[in-house]
């Protein structure tokens, strides 16, 4: 099932990536009143959680910097339910995929079959312990099979990314040391260069840098150990086992179904960059 799980995330990722890449979404909030794509982004993505605190959103998202939430929460939701910037961030992200996927792809039966199998997933896993699936599972379920396919599908990245805060906790690693492992990773040196950190303090950046050191995750040069490496692999490992709940509701067969009907749709998806 890990293998199964890992998968899943492959071909999942590209349809949730069009609201954080394509055009759309970022315009449906800004046609309601969001000043910045930050501003959209958290009120949006932290809408399912409702009138929540500042604080709560920070503990949610879990690898954003601190205060980074607080910029944004509450003050986007003012004038604007949060109710509205969920519902902006649905319109505009089946737009995207829509107009990636074109109408074969969108009218064909393939697609409806793969919104209907994902929704099958996404909606069979307990919500015990994951706060941000939890709080996707209360929204109403799309008529619409591409707004139903992005919507499920962003409900299994949420509920994948609840395990993997987990897995980042089993290992005390925080969410700046996330993206400094995340980083290195993917082969980025200096890891403090990675575009979802650079923008911090430099002092914040150098103690995190040596706090990795001091637990000997990273070498003087700031670069893997072999300790680091591992570190990695196992929260890597950990989160595709958390993950692997959802598909459990899925027979042998209609697992087969959403992965042969995924894959055109993802391949469309990669080759315009979710955009």
């Amino acid at each position: 099932m890990t293998r199964i799980a890992r998968r899943m995330f492959e071909l999942l990722e590209p349809i949730c990536l069009v609201t954080f890449f394509a055009d759309e979404c970022n315009d449906e909030l800004a046609a309601l009143g969001h000043r910045t794509y930050w501003d959209g982004y958290f009120a949006s993505r932290a809408a399912p959680l409702g009138r929540v605190p500042a604080q709560v959103v920070h503990a949610a998202f879990y690898n954003f910097a601190e205060g980074e939430a607080a910029r944004h929460i509450p003050s986007a939701w003012e004038t604007i339910p949060p109710e509205a910037s969920v519902a902006a961030r649905l319109r505009g992200s089946a737009a995207s995929v829509r107009r990636i996927l074109g109408d074969e792809l969108v009218g064909s039966p393939g697609l409806v079959r793969a919104a209907d199998l994902a929704t099958k997933a996404a909606t069979s896993a307990p919500t015990e312990g994951r706060m941000m699936y939890a709080g996707m599972r209360t929204l109403p379920i799309p008529g619409d099979p591409v707004a139903r396919l992005w919507h499920s599908a962003t409900m299994l990245r949420e509920h994948r990314g609840d395990g993997h805060i987990a897995a980042l906790l089993s290992e005390r690693i925080g969410g700046t040391e996330s993206h400094v492992l995340s980083a290195l990773d993917m082969g980025i040196h200096p890891a403090e260069s990675f575009g979802r950190i650079h923008h911090l303090p430099k002092q914040r950046l150098a103690e995190v840098m040596d706090g990795l050191r001091e637990r000997g995750l990273v070498d003087s040069g700031g670069r893997f150990t072999d300790s680091g490496r591992r570190t990695k692999e196992r929260i890597e490992t950990l989160t595709d086992e958390l993950a692997d709940a959802p598909y459990d509701a899925l027979a042998p067969a209609e697992l087969d179904g959403l992965i042969a009907e995924l894959e055109p749709i993802t391949a469309k998806l990669e080759a315009a960059g979710s955009r």
